[in-house]
């Protein structure tokens, strides 16, 4: 028998977390899609522009409300910055320097266990043995999916440096969102968050150097869908997820998202599937399962 909460909770709220790990793990194929035709910061520059221009739109038609204090907008800004500038930037840049996209993943997909090591100590937050056992087999599962991807012999260092800064990037935002910004609208929060990844984008795109953006099909696809279904869909909803519930649990999400991008990259470039990967994905989810368990 359904409890009353349970009862009165919307049947969406029910498959949010698999929508989010669905859209989150596209990312990784549309992003490896557009760093064809542009550089990785030239390319990030134009995603974060046209999601700022697209819910500042969005914000003042359904007049969303603005955060009430300078402080409050600056905290939403800095959870743009790790979330878009720090943890995409890095990412991408992992992928330019030569690092294998399946690699990066794993790199950034040890975002749950950074995090469960420091959510105690900033949010106060519990994370208790069977979590923990859930943390340890969510990796392994990654591990599995990924490893006829990992070959560290040809890595550069500079690559590794950028996963790394995706890496704390990502944990960095999770943390920050969850004690500085939960009662911020998402519409124009996310307003604030993209102007905000895109002036700190800026400065590095005029060191670097533009390069060459070759407006190809490919390229004007894989924007579309970056910026619509990812940039306002599937970021609007992790915020949302970090907001109603613990953090740790939030990012054990994370550890579904390797093994999805693995299979859509078998979908769009024929990448194969092995029975190890297969059995990475059962564990991912069992590891799951452990920590976001009631």
């Amino acid at each position: 028998m359904l409890s009353a909460k349970t009862a009165q909770r919307p049947p969406w709220q029910a498959i949010a977390p698999g929508l989010f790990v669905l859209l989150w793990a596209t990312g990784f194929v549309f992003s490896k899609l557009g760093l064809v035709y542009a550089r990785p910061f030239t390319f990030l520059l134009l995603r974060f522009a046209l999601v700022a221009v697209l819910m500042l739109t969005a914000s003042l038609a359904m007049k969303a409300p603005w955060p009430k204090s300078r402080r409050e907008a600056v905290h939403v800004a800095v959870v743009g910055v790790l979330l878009q500038f720090v943890y995409l930037g890095g990412c991408c840049a992992a992928i330019a320097a030569g690092v294998p996209a399946g690699v990066t993943a794993l790199v950034v997909g040890l975002q749950p266990i950074l995090t469960a090591t420091v959510v105690g100590p900033f949010l106060g937050e519990r994370v208790v043995p069977r979590q923990w056992l859930g943390l340890a087999i969510g990796f392994l599962g990654v591990v599995l999916v990924l490893w006829d991807k990992l070959d560290f012999a040809g890595l550069e260092l500079q690559g590794l440096f950028w996963a790394l800064f995706g890496l704390l990037g990502i944990t960095a935002a999770t943390i920050y969102q969850k004690r500085f910004c939960g009662a911020v609208d998402l519409r124009s929060g996310a307003a604030i968050q993209y102007a905000a990844a895109a002036l700190a984008t800026l400065p590095m795109v005029l060191y670097l150097g533009p390069g060459e953006i070759r407006w190809t099909a490919g390229l004007v696809f894989s924007l579309a869908w970056l910026v619509l279904v990812l940039s306002v869909g599937a970021v609007s909803l992790l915020l949302w997820l970090i907001r109603r519930g613990v953090a740790s649990k939030v990012a054990s999400l994370f550890y579904l998202t390797p093994p999805l991008a693995a299979l859509g990259s078998f979908f769009m470039f024929g990448e194969r599937l092995p029975l190890p990967a297969l059995a990475g994905m059962g564990l991912a989810a069992v590891g799951v399962g452990l920590v976001t368990r009631a």
